[in-house]
């Protein structure tokens, strides 16, 4: 054998072993989930944490821990950035106190009438981009995002429209649901999910901006608040599907190609079930004397809405960041129509 070829065999010998090295090399991750154990979305995240160990053939396994397991709800970047959990699954508008950019991009309230009018932005209107720019200064890699889907309301009093909002106490989540509800006339407060349902048990709130209506219904909302809002007129949480950065640096890009795969996947698994699981239980709530599904007529949605997008230009003054999302954000619904300029 020539030494040409005695040294590009060599090379090869030593390509294959770092290739098979990196093949071989287990990840064991810990991710928070926003959600309690036992919530429907919940154990859609732990499936997902299980397909992912099926599609890398082990190489990944994924602990999807319910919420506050490690960390509260609002510290889960912090432990991500840290590596004292490996990522999270969690709606980015609980790190608004940071920058008001992720209120901004995680619940533009008004903005999408659909799941995948959100999940288009993000593919093809720089939404992908600018969550990557927002978050690796803070140690994180987003993989990718889903969300629930359209919420419905929870309400312990009847509303039909937006003026019987007007003094409402109720949960919302940090930044602009928050604000966007204040400016409609209620009196938000920020709790976490796993405590709506006692704090509206015990007159602690009167509403709760929470999660989509099958959710609600099979946690039990629905006995003690009776007069939910359904289809949903305000809000749909983007949930953000995010590691470490170093960790996530550090993966093969086969392993970091699949996860980029099951993410997407993750989350239009998500949006189907729950839309189905909601069908069934709006009928069981109609077929129950004791609750009144309330529908909001087309012309106080959009007078809530109008609220809502006057309230975008207010949380883009308050940093750069916010500034760019809502120029990226903005130019993409005029593009489409959505919005007029």
């Amino acid at each position: 054998m020539s030494s040409t070829l005695m040294k590009f065999a060599a090379t090869a010998l030593v390509s294959l072993g770092l290739a098979t090295s990196a093949l071989a090399q287990d990840y064991s991750l810990r991710f928070q989930s926003s959600d309690p154990a036992g919530n429907p979305n919940f154990l859609l995240k732990v499936e997902w944490a299980e397909s992912v160990a099926e599609l890398t053939g082990g190489r990944v396994a994924i602990e999807m821990l319910p919420v506050n397991s490690i960390v509260q709800h609002t510290e889960s970047q912090d432990a991500v950035a840290a590596g004292i959990i490996d990522g999270h699954i969690t709606d980015t508008s609980y790190f608004t106190g940071k920058d008001a950019a992720f209120g901004l991009i995680a619940n533009p309230v008004g903005a999408w009438s659909s799941p995948y009018e959100m999940f288009a932005f993000l593919e093809y209107g720089g939404g992908n981009e600018l969550m990557r720019e927002l978050l690796e200064p803070y140690g994180l890699h987003f993989i990718g995002a889903t969300t629930p889907g359209l919420e419905a309301f929870i309400s312990k009093v009847p509303l039909n429209g937006v003026d019987d909002l007007a003094g409402l106490k109720m949960r919302a989540p940090e930044g602009l649901v928050q604000q966007v509800f204040a400016a409609a006339g209620a009196a938000p407060v920020n709790l976490p999910g796993s405590e709506v349902f006692t704090s509206l048990d015990k007159g602690v709130i009167d509403a709760a901006d929470y999660t989509v209506f099958s959710t609600n219904h099979s946690q039990g909302m629905h006995d003690v608040a009776r007069h939910p809002v359904y289809p949903g007129f305000h809000s749909m949480p983007l949930v953000e599907v995010s590691i470490n950065k170093a960790t996530w640096d550090g993966m093969p890009a086969d392993i970091q190609a699949i996860l980029e795969m099951s993410v997407r996947d993750f989350a239009h698994n998500m949006v189907g079930k729950l839309a189905a699981n909601d069908t069934i239980a709006v009928a069981e709530a109609n077929a129950d004397p004791n609750i009144t599904v309330h529908n909001w007529s087309a012309a106080e949605r959009a007078r809530f809405r109008t609220i809502a997008q006057g309230e975008w230009s207010k949380v883009a003054s308050q940093s750069a960041n916010a500034q760019r999302v809502y120029d990226v954000l903005t130019e993409y619904l005029v593009s489409q129509g959505m919005i007029s300029e």
